[in-house]
This record gives C-alpha cells, structure tokens and sequence, in this order.
C-alpha cells in the first residue's frame, strides 16, 4: 500500500502487519510507504460475533488477511467465492461496481482496497435484510 495516508486520532487505534499501535493524546497522520502493508484501523474491525451477513462474512475474510491470521492465497479464493455469491443478489450498477473493484483489489492482492470496496455494501445489504423480514 504505498503512499497511505493514516489520520488517527486520539487513542486511536490500528493493526500495522500483525502489530497493534496506539496512537497518543493528539491527533496523527502518518505516511505508510512500505508496499503491501497490511493496515487495519481497529474502530473498523468487524468481530467475529458480527459475522452475521453474506457480507460481512466476505469483509472478515478479508480482514483476516490483514491482521496476518489467514494467508493471501489462501484467502483469495473464499473471498472470489463470496463475491460472486453477492453478485447474484446485488445487482444494481452501485453494488456491481463494489463488487468489481473489490474482485480486482483480490485479483492484485490489495485485501485493503477489497476490505474498503466490500464495506461499502453493508448499508445496501442492511436495507435488502430489512425489507426481507417485513
């Protein structure tokens, strides 16, 4: 991941390949210019009692990558699967560019870029859930 810019704020805290930092009493901005470092801001981690949905479920995956618990190729395929499990009931041109971008990023080994493109499905597959159980 080179060229990340990390904004953190007090006490905030993020998972640098495999090493949890926290940051001080200040707001922060750091540059990561090491490439293909695995970053996760802990305020975004999804636990694993969470794991409720078809997309989170393909988020933790990633995410594990991340924190350094499962390795990349290893992972790859689960979250392809997982994608194209979500392709077939997300179809609408928004959630097919996610869903791209997020096949791509795996494709290249960038779990961050997929991690960030698959969140951004949670809010659509929060309302899909909701207008299921009415």
């Amino acid at each position: 991941m080179s060229g990340l810019i990390l904004k953190l704020g007090p006490k905030e805290r993020v998972l640098i390949n495999g090493a949890v930092i926290e940051n001080g009493d200040r707001r922060s901005r750091f540059s990561i210019v090491t490439p293909n470092a695995n970053i996760l801001r802990l305020r975004d981690a999804i636990h694993p009692e969470e794991v409720t949905t078809p997309v989170r479920r393909v988020c933790y995956i990633a995410q594990l990558v991340l924190s350094g618990d499962v390795e990349p190729d290893e992972a790859k395929h689960q979250i392809l699967r997982g994608i194209e499990q979500l392709s077939q009931a997300m179809s609408d041109p928004d959630s097919r560019k996610q869903l791209t971008a997020a096949t791509e990023a795996v494709m290249e080994k960038q779990f961050y870029q997929a991690l960030k493109a698959l969140r951004d499905l949670l809010p659509r597959e929060d309302r899909l859930l909701a207008g299921r159980m009415q």
